[in-house]
């Protein structure tokens, strides 16, 4: 009897969290979350635009709920990668916190992010493990990268801290401003970069008044 290419499929280990299938079904998962929304989305919608079948999606997810939690999983985790991505051993601290504020701004008022946000704070009181998954991945593991920051610009002398991780917070609310909350309740109109540098530049002056390490 010859096998199929769903018989293999169906065969495959369910651990390969890096596989070309596995990532094709994500990106496929993504046009249609974002087209139709968590509730209106269906997984032979899915199976359409990943270029599988419905079956070999079952190998890697058990159900809409796991794929939609690993798309949060896999977009959160791709956009810390690249989050804190700067040079703290030079420049004052000013321009270390300037240009992260501006870093995580930019991302946030990023149109497949406010929908991203839209549909898990949808779900998540009938799936809250996906919402906490968001949250882990997203928020908290944000908050624990630039505390680590902090503590080397403390270390460097540059700053004095109350609580790493919650002054980490601090800055990165200061920075939203009302911005992304404008964007999250219909406003259609995202903030211009000079709108973005103006309500960091804001930020920055607070964050250090209350934090910068006086001479």
């Amino acid at each position: 009897m010859s096998i199929t290419e769903s018989d293999t499929d169906r065969a495959a280990p369910r651990a390969e969290p890096e596989s070309t299938k596995r990532r094709d079904i994500i990106d496929g998962a993504r046009r249609v979350f974002f087209d139709k929304g968590f509730d209106g989305a269906s997984m032979d919608e899915v199976a359409k635009a990943a270029g599988v079948s419905k079956a070999t999606i079952y190998v890697y997810f058990s159900s809409k709920e796991e794929l939609f939690e690993a798309l949060v999983l896999n977009d959160r985790a791709r956009s810390a990668e690249h989050l804190f991505e700067v040079d703290t051993s030079t420049g004052d601290v000013a321009s270390v916190l300037r240009r992260i504020g501006i870093s995580f701004m930019t991302m946030m008022v990023q149109p497949d992010h406010i929908r991203l946000v839209r549909m898990v704070i949808a779900v998540a009181e009938k799936f809250p493990r996906v919402g906490r998954s968001f949250f882990d991945a997203g928020p908290c593991h944000g908050g624990q990268r630039l505390a680590a920051l902090l503590r080397q610009q403390a270390d460097l002398g540059r700053l004095v801290l109350d609580d790493d991780l919650a002054d980490a917070h601090l800055f990165l609310n200061m920075c939203q401003g009302k911005l992304a909350k404008e964007l999250l309740f219909g406003n259609p109109t995202p903030p211009t970069p000079a709108q973005i540098e103006e309500t960091v530049d804001r930020a920055v002056r607070v964050f250090l008044a209350a934090y910068g390490a006086k001479a």
